[in-house]
């Protein structure tokens, strides 16, 4: 039996996928890192110790491999940038000594890539005409112009819109801080926001594709002090988030009239508010849409081994 192995080691989580001959999954193991109560994050060191403490035990929890065909593994966070990050050097060298050991080829792509190919790998196929993916999670908060590049093996990305400030994952964790939730604070965020019997709306700052979500943040902590009942004020974090997004969808789609799908990525993804939102949107603009399901929509390894499933397969 033929099988394909993604790695990623990302900030917040270290993970691993196996697919079969058919690019199906037959197993996938991840792992949060720990970050301590009332810290808003961890530094690169901190991520770097943890994805080596925990990316051998999760390869080997995928039990017997067997015939290995191909590795992918996210090498580095975007690559229209050449961007560089300590923690995914855990995944890439893991994944570069495999592929040699094992003599079989390995496919490095983006995080950003990833997310994507994790979205692609569910809705089974990687479109051929330019869609338009949505990136957003605690370090991005993107709309991209995407095109899969068979000759290079991997997508031609454009940001298109994006949030300048704040990130929308960053926006909900200082936040959840604030409010003394765990961190990453979203499903913490998002379970209080169902409880809100009212809605307070906070501004929504959207112009020329750019978002800003430091205003809508400071007005946010300003509300706290004053004694702003939590559920509300975290229904009103994630109106906010969700409205911003509509609004960029909104001014872009126009500039982009050969984009008819949308794929919608990343941690901040999982909120089923703002997945309904999107899903409305897009229903009412003609505009098809698949969003990855809640466990793939955060960070995992999926895409990655979808990636080497692709590529390999077009080299048979």
């Amino acid at each position: 039996m033929t099988y394909y192995l993604g790695i990623d080691t990302s900030c917040y989580t270290t993970s691993c996928t196996l697919l079969d001959a058919r690019g199906q999954i037959v197993g996938e193991q991840k792992k949060l890192l720990t970050v301590q109560t009332g810290k808003r994050g961890l530094r690169q060191s901190e991520m770097v110790f943890q994805h080596t403490r925990a990316l051998p035990n999760l390869i080997e929890s995928l039990g017997k491999i067997g015939d290995l065909a191909a590795i992918g593994v996210s090498a580095f966070p975007r690559r229209e940038d050449n961007s560089y990050m300590p923690a995914f050097l855990v995944g890439l060298g893991q994944a570069r000594s495999l592929a040699h050991c094992l003599q079989v080829p390995l496919y490095q792509f983006s995080h950003q890539e990833n997310h994507i190919l994790s979205a692609l790998q569910e809705w089974g196929r990687i479109p051929e005409n330019p869609f338009w993916a949505l990136h957003i999670s605690g370090g991005t908060t993107e709309l991209l112009y995407c095109h899969w590049q068979p000759d290079i093996q991997s997508f031609s990305v454009k940001i298109i819109g994006q949030a300048d400030d704040l990130k929308a994952g960053q926006f909900i964790d200082r936040i959840g801080v604030a409010l003394n939730l765990p961190f990453p604070a979203g499903p913490h965020l998002e379970r209080l926001a169902k409880t809100a019997q009212d809605l307070h709306a906070l501004p929504v700052a959207v112009k020329r594709g750019h978002i800003s979500f430091g205003g809508p943040y400071s007005e946010a902590i300003r509300r706290l002090k004053r004694g702003e009942e939590p559920a509300i004020l975290a229904k009103a974090v994630m109106e906010c988030i969700s409205q911003s997004v509509i609004k960029l969808l909104a001014l872009m789609q126009p500039q982009y009239p050969d984009c008819k799908e949308l794929i919608a990525v990343g941690g901040v993804l999982s909120n089923q508010a703002l997945r309904q939102c999107l899903g409305q949107w897009c229903q009412d603009n003609q505009m098809e849409l698949h969003v990855a399901s809640p466990y793939h929509s955060a960070d995992n390894a999926l895409g990655n081994a979808y990636g080497a499933y692709y590529c390999n397969s077009q080299l048979l």
